[in-house]
């Protein structure tokens, strides 16, 4: 179905907006603390870490920081343990984004993803869900100075799909992603739904549009006309 809208792209974060990339964390932080006769950790706990990355939840799972002389080799197993799993990743596209998706490409409205998620494990996570060869951008910390919240990646999107940055979308569930967006002159939705803190105050991040479920986002869209 055509959207009617007058925004030239779409942007997404990837973990906890695009994709709920949760089962495969809670997975593989479980399995390191157990070769370690760890007890496994809440899903929970593991969840509101995850848009953090890869080095917070070996903080957290370890109770250490990066100081320690074991944080190396846990970051690396528990990476070398992530990109095996995405072998087999239980990760899906959250509710609606499908159908968002697909409204997207018959509008001929580019969508992107914009992360902090290194290029391999995003390529691999995309390849395995079959939506590699239908994102139109995928920009990485591999392919800028700045990562977010510096708007550098969301401009190099924009520029790589040839979109005025005041019609694109950004969307994403941490507040870095919404102060990127500002910064770079997109239109800013915070994902509500995203992996948030119960601490987190998402109402004062400034966004421009706050979605509290990702079914939301296609009626978004097709209000923004101007």
């Amino acid at each position: 179905m055509a959207l009617k809208t007058s925004i030239e792209c779409v942007l997404f974060d990837l973990d906890g907006t695009l994709v709920d990339t949760a089962p495969d964390f809670v997975e593989v932080v479980n399995r390191l603390l157990n070769k370690y006769n760890k007890p496994s950790m809440d899903p929970v706990l593991i969840c509101r870490t995850i848009s953090d990355g890869a080095r917070s939840l070996v903080k957290l799972a370890f109770e250490i920081d990066e100081s320690d002389e074991k944080f190396l080799r846990f970051n690396s197993e528990l990476l070398t343990l992530y990109e095996s799993k995405l072998e087999t990743t239980q990760s899906v596209l959250y509710p609606g984004l499908s159908r968002l998706l697909t409204n997207l490409d018959e509008s001929e409205i580019p969508w992107g993803v914009v992360t902090n998620k290194p290029w391999k494990y995003s390529k691999k996570l995309l390849v395995q869900m079959n939506l590699f060869d239908r994102c139109s951008a995928l920009v990485c910390p591999d392919h800028v100075t700045n990562r977010k919240p510096n708007p550098e990646p969301i401009l190099l999107a924009c520029k790589q799909l040839c979109c005025a940055i005041e019609k694109t979308v950004y969307i994403g569930d941490h507040l870095r992603d919404i102060q990127a967006a500002k910064s770079a002159g997109a239109i800013a939705v915070a994902a509500a739904y995203g992996y948030l803190r119960p601490d987190t105050t998402i109402d004062e991040w400034q966004a421009d549009f706050v979605v509290k479920g990702s079914n939301q986002i296609e009626k978004l869209l097709c209000n923004l006309n101007f």
